[in-house]
């Protein structure tokens, strides 16, 4: 279960993690108090979605007047899915520097694991591995002081600034011990008047352990898109990339995932289709693909019990319905394919059989649209 940035930053501050000041508000007005407290601040969407602020989630204001407006405009607004419906306004920092610091479960070692770098305020994935240091706890041991000082002296940090990582590294594993963590992330831990400020932050609880945790406040993780899939009977889960996926089968989903990737795209979603799902039901979730507006729809079909005609069917029937304003790729393989290509390229769209060339033709789509 993934928690809010303030409900994230709320239990880093319990622990004695410093933070910037910060209030949740829900209305213009709340927010115009705050900054009236605060000073000059961030105002930043609580959604449960990466990437914020490229896409408009995270924006600053000078004086009470203005936050009122800058809130009026963030509350209601559509955030790569999600309604936004509560801001964190923060204090705004005068940042000199940026680093990363996370534990995390490494299932392969079925350790925990840290990873740090001085290439903070970057999403993880996009920094360099030479950037990156990872260290391995024996959970048999713990994380001692000494483990501290050690990634602080890797990251060539000096005093007082590593004596400090070494105290929130030690205070971030207890919360990833005591809270049943997944992740404990702090991305950007911001160096501030020459001291660090954990100026943003993930927390995500194992959903196993729950019921360990009553006190932790229960999030709804659903966007308006992922509900609606959900409404329809499919498995979807939204992602941070601009590709769209819609395949039938699990199995066929988490391979055309990583076939996207492999070619250096980005996938939208996980989206399966099942094996078996009726005409109407694939067209509902692929209206709801087009309503995500990603750079490409990639469809990838083997057909088992899913009939490749009936997957045809439900294309046209969306392009009909409300039209496809994206580029689509389709790869069609197995029940009725000749039926299902057919009605395909009749309505003027081609159909691929070999999936490594369908992902790549996505990704070279997704790319020119960059």
């Amino acid at each position: 279960m993934k928690q809010y940035e303030y409900m994230a930053k709320q239990t880093l501050a319990a622990y004695g993690i410093p933070i910037p000041p910060g209030r949740v508000v829900d209305t213009p007005e709340e927010a115009r108090w705050a900054v009236a407290d605060i000073g000059p601040a961030a105002l930043k969407a609580q959604v449960l979605v990466g990437g914020r602020g490229k896409a408009g989630g995270i924006r600053f204001a000078a004086t009470p007047n203005e936050a009122e407006e800058v809130a009026r405009a963030m509350l209601g607004m559509n955030l790569k899915g999600y309604t936004v419906e509560r801001l964190w306004v923060e204090g705004k920092l005068a940042i000199e520097r940026e680093l990363y610091l996370a534990v995390t479960t490494d299932r392969s070692a079925k350790k925990p694991l840290v990873l740090a770098s001085t290439r903070g305020g970057m999403e993880i994935e996009e920094v360099d591995d030479r950037d990156i240091v990872r260290r391995h706890v024996d959970p048999r041991i713990g994380l001692l002081p000494y483990f501290g000082r050690e990634m602080a002296r890797e990251l060539g940090l000096q005093q007082p600034l590593a004596g400090e990582f070494a105290q929130i590294l030690t205070t971030l594993y207890k919360i990833y011990r005591e809270k049943d963590a997944e992740l404990v992330e702090i991305n950007p831990l911001a160096v501030v008047g020459g001291h660090l400020v954990a100026a943003d932050a993930r927390l995500n609880i194992d959903d196993s352990a729950l019921f360990r945790h009553p006190d932790l406040p229960r999030v709804d993780e659903g966007s308006e898109l992922e509900r609606k899939v959900h409404a329809i009977g499919l498995a979807y889960v939204e992602l941070d990339g601009d590709i769209a996926i819609m395949a039938n089968g699990a199995g066929m989903a988490m391979a055309t995932l990583d076939a996207i990737q492999y070619f250096g795209g980005r996938p939208a979603n996980f989206l399966d289709a099942g094996g078996g799902a009726a005409v109407e039901p694939t067209a509902q979730a692929l209206g709801v693909l087009v309503e995500m507006r990603p750079k490409v729809i990639f469809i990838n079909i083997f057909g088992g019990i899913t009939r490749c005609d009936d997957v045809a069917q439900a294309i046209l029937t969306v392009k009909e319905r409300q039209g496809i304003p994206v580029p689509m790729v389709v790869r069609l393989v197995g029940t009725n394919e000749a039926e299902g290509v057919r009605l395909l390229e009749a309505a003027g769209i081609s159909a691929y059989s070999d999936m490594a060339a369908a992902a790549k033709a996505a990704v070279a789509l997704a790319g020119e649209g960059r």
